[in-house]
């Protein structure tokens, strides 16, 4: 755990002490969480011969929604804590947030750009998804970085020890009591998920199933994940029995499992459809 890669003295023009001035790892395992994503993204649109920079233009939009998403349904769950302390709104700079909240954000955000723009939904879905996932694996290294998300106390061999105060302050992080490294669990998850689904990416069958598969195989892993989460700042929901984000994992897996099936007869009939090619003339 290292939540702050460095701090130096910050001064005014005429000299006068401001305090220090740190930089977060957090937000820079964030940084190159979301330009590794970005490059993968890029990648797979030229491969799908889709217009990159139209692609980039969308994944940026994404992730601003994104941010604030993750941000916002962090408020909501944790309400009665947030609304008692403004002040510690200022702790969601180092919080990655609840991640469904990011993708419901990115969702909405990516899905006005693209009815703006009029693209094709689906094959852009998966483009994007191995993208965003690559982006999951890197920055919940971040999440330990910063001591957010952590894990329920354990006396497993691979439990950690967060001792930073500075985080124990911020976020809550319990303080030299072995916990269950949550965070590398899910990047360890989102890394397998990643490498899955680029090796779906080049054999898949119909547009729409890298995305629907990667919807299906998190929500799995996060619903499992949450049994082993330690912060109370989930929220919880059906008097405690579920997390927040059990709850809409077990929502968005039932949608993607039904939309599969859709999207997989609905662009058989389209090609069934399709007008036949005119033959070639033969050569004289």
């Amino acid at each position: 755990m290292y939540p702050r890669l460095f701090t130096i003295p910050a001064f005014d023009l005429i000299g006068r002490h401001l305090g220090p001035i740190s930089l977060p790892t957090y937000g820079v395992l964030l940084a190159i969480a979301f330009l590794a994503g970005l490059w993968v993204v890029g990648r797979e649109a030229k491969r799908s011969n889709l217009d990159v920079i139209r692609v980039t233009d969308l994944a940026i939009y994404s992730l601003i929604g994104g941010l604030v998403g993750a941000r916002l349904l962090l408020v909501i769950v944790d309400w009665q804590f947030y609304s008692k302390n403004w002040s510690e709104l200022w702790g969601l700079v180092q919080s990655g947030g609840v991640f469904y909240g990011g993708l419901i954000g990115g969702i909405l955000v990516g899905a006005w750009y693209i009815r703006r723009h009029q693209m094709a939904v689906w094959p852009l879905a998966d483009v994007l998804a191995p993208g965003v996932v690559l982006g999951q694996a890197i920055g919940r290294l971040g999440c330990l970085a910063a001591g957010c998300c952590f894990g329920k106390p354990t006396t497993v061999a691979w439990a950690v020890t967060f001792r930073d105060m500075y985080a124990a302050q911020r976020l809550g992080t319990p303080v030299d009591i072995p916990v269950h490294p949550t965070q590398i669990y899910e990047s360890i998850a989102t890394i397998l998920i990643f490498a899955f689904l680029m090796w779906l990416a080049r054999r898949k069958r119909f547009h729409g199933q890298v995305a629907m598969i990667y919807v299906m195989l998190y929500s799995v892993a996060r619903y499992l994940i949450e049994y082993f989460r330690g912060d109370s700042a989930r929220g919880f929901v059906l008097e405690g029995r579920l997390s927040t984000s059990q709850l809409i994992s077990i929502v968005l897996f039932a949608a993607a499992a039904a939309t599969l099936p859709y999207l997989a007869r609905k662009q058989r009939v389209d090609a069934a459809s399709a007008p036949a090619a005119p033959p070639a003339e033969a050569a004289s």
